[in-house]
C-alpha cells in the first residue's frame, strides 16, 4: 500500500501556480481518501499532437503533472491522436485544417520523447485516445452526443463569438469537448489538468463522469503562459515561443529577452522554486539589493539546465555574457561622468554613507539617469520611456530603479538608436 504525504503538504505543492481548482474542497477530500486507502489518484492531461515540437507553454501542465507524480499519484500523459482529427477549437476563429494520420503519428512520437525531459518515464502511463474513441460505433457516438445540447455547446465563448460574427462552425467541432470528456470516463480520471482556456472542455469531462456514474473529476487549471512578446499566449505560429528542443544558447538568449515583469511568472510556472523563494527574490529586487538582470540569468540557467543539463546551461550563460555584457562599444560613443549624488535613490544619511564607501551597493533612479544623460528632457518624459522600456547594459528594463555595486561604474544606456555611457562615480 502506498504511503502518501500529509494532505496539507500535498496541497501546498499542487496549488503552486494553479489559476483555479474546481473544487479545492473536492481535491482535499480526494487526497484524504487516497491516504486512507493507499490508492493513488489518477491524474490526466491531454495533448493533441498538432505540431512536431513542444514549447515552454506546454511544459506548464507537464510540470504540474510532475508534481502529482512526485507525490506518488498515477499520472497519465494522454496523446490525443483521435481528437487531433477534429482539432481543438479553443481560441480559434476558424475551423482547423484536419491532419493526416501520418502527421499525427509522427508528431505523437516527438511529444512523448520530449515529455520525458520533465516526467519520469517509468512512472508515467502513456495512453492514446484512439484506444477507446476508435472503437465507438455510430450508435455510440449518437448516444454520447445526446448527453449535451446545442445550447450548452454555444455557451462556450469561442463558439458564441463565431456564431454572432456569422463565422462557420463545423458540426464536428461541437464534438470535440464531448470526446475530450469521454477520455476522462474511459480513464476513470480523478483529476484533469488544463489551461484556463480549456475550462469548458474540462467541465464537460466532469459532467460526463457524473452521468456515467463515476465521481466527477477535479479540474485543476494553470494560467496561460505569455510568449516572448509578453502579450499573447506562447505559440509557435505567433513566433513568440521557446521550443524545449532548441539549442541551449538559443533558448538562453530568448529567455534573457523577456520583460522583467514576465520573468516572475516564468519562475512560478517553469521552475521548482516555491512561492516563498520567488517572493523573497522579488523583495530583494524591489529593495534595490538585487539586479533584475542577475535574477533573469538565474531563470535562464535553470530552465536551460532542465532540458540540456548543467554544463550546457553554464556554457550558454558564459557565451551570452561574452556576446552582450562584454560587447565592445563604438569608439565614438559619448561618455558622461555623473556623481552618485545626482542619480542615487537614497535618503540623505544613506547617501553620505555611500559617498564615503565606493564598494557599497547603491540603487540608481532610472529616470534621473536618463535625464542626466540628456536622453530625455524631463522626468515625465523619462518615466514614459521607462514604461516602454530602456536598455541598460544590453538588458531591457521597465524598472524605476536598479542597483550597482562598486564604483566607478560604467553603464551603457540605449533608447532606440541613441546610445550613451554613464560613468557613475
Amino acid at each position: 500500500m502506498t504511503t502518501f504525504k500529509p494532505v496539507d503538504e500535498q496541497m501546498d505543492l499542487l496549488q503552486k501556480g494553479a489559476a483555479e481548482i474546481i473544487r479545492v474542497s473536492d481535491l482535499r477530500e480526494r487526497l484524504e481518501e487516497s491516504r486512507k486507502t493507499g490508492r493513488p489518484l489518477r491524474v490526466k492531461v491531454g495533448f493533441d499532437p498538432t505540431s512536431p515540437d513542444l514549447h515552454l507553454g506546454h511544459t506548464v501542465l507537464m510540470r504540474k503533472l510532475g508534481h502529482f507524480q512526485q507525490l506518488g499519484h498515477t499520472v497519465i500523459f494522454l496523446v490525443g491522436d483521435y481528437t487531433s482529427l477534429i482539432g481543438d477549437p479553443t481560441g480559434r476563429n476558424v475551423t482547423r485544417k484536419p491532419l493526416t494520420r501520418e502527421q499525427i503519428d509522427e508528431n505523437a512520437k516527438t511529444y512523448t520523447d520530449q515529455a520525458f525531459k520533465i516526467l519520469d518515464r517509468d512512472a508515467t502511463e502513456i495512453r492514446y485516445n484512439s484506444e477507446w474513441l476508435g472503437k465507438l460505433g455510430y450508435e455510440d457516438i449518437v448516444r454520447l452526443a445526446a448527453r449535451f445540447t446545442v445550447s450548452q455547446m454555444l455557451e462556450r465563448d469561442d463558439f458564441t463569438k463565431r456564431f454572432q460574427a456569422e463565422q462557420p462552425i463545423s458540426l464536428h467541432e461541437l464534438l470535440y469537448p464531448v470526446m475530450q470528456g469521454y477520455d476522462s470516463v474511459a480513464l476513470e480520471s480523478d483529476v484533469e489538468l488544463g489551461g484556463t482556456d480549456q475550462k469548458f472542455n474540462l467541465l464537460c469531462g466532469r459532467e460526463l463522469l457524473r452521468q456515467y456514474g463515476q465521481k466527477p473529476q477535479i479540474v485543476l487549471m494553470t494560467p496561460i503562459l505569455e510568449g516572448l512578446d509578453g502579450v499573447q499566449k506562447m505559440s509557435k505560429s505567433l513566433g513568440n515561443s521557446i521550443g524545449i528542443s532548441e539549442p541551449p544558447a538559443e533558448m538562453y538568449g530568448k529567455l534573457m529577452s523577456i520583460s522583467d515583469d514576465l520573468m516572475w511568472k516564468y519562475f512560478l510556472l517553469l521552475t521548482g522554486l516555491r512561492d516563498s523563494e520567488i517572493e523573497a527574490m522579488k523583495a530583494e529586487v524591489a529593495a534595490g539589493k538585487l539586479h533584475p538582470m542577475e535574477v533573469k540569468k538565474q531563470l535562464a540557467r535553470t530552465i536551460v539546465a532542465d532540458f540540456h543539463g548543467e554544463a550546457d546551461a553554464q556554457s550558454a550563460d558564459e557565451n551570452w555574457a561574452r556576446m552582450f555584457q562584454q560587447r565592445t562599444l563604438p569608439s565614438d560613443v559619448e561618455k558622461i561622468s555623473i556623481s552618485i549624488r545626482e542619480v542615487a535613490r537614497m535618503d540623505a544619511a544613506s547617501l553620505r554613507q555611500a559617498e564615503g564607501n565606493l564598494s557599497m551597493s547603491v540603487p540608481i533612479d532610472t529616470a534621473r539617469l536618463i535625464v542626466k544623460l540628456g536622453m530625455k528632457a524631463s522626468r515625465s518624459d523619462a518615466d514614459r520611456q521607462i514604461r516602454a522600456g530602456v536598455t541598460i547594459d544590453n538588458e531591457k528594463t521597465t524598472q524605476q530603479w536598479f542597483t550597482i555595486g562598486s564604483r566607478p561604474r560604467e553603464l551603457t544606456v540605449r533608447i532606440g538608436k541613441l546610445l550613451k555611457v554613464a560613468v557613475i562615480t
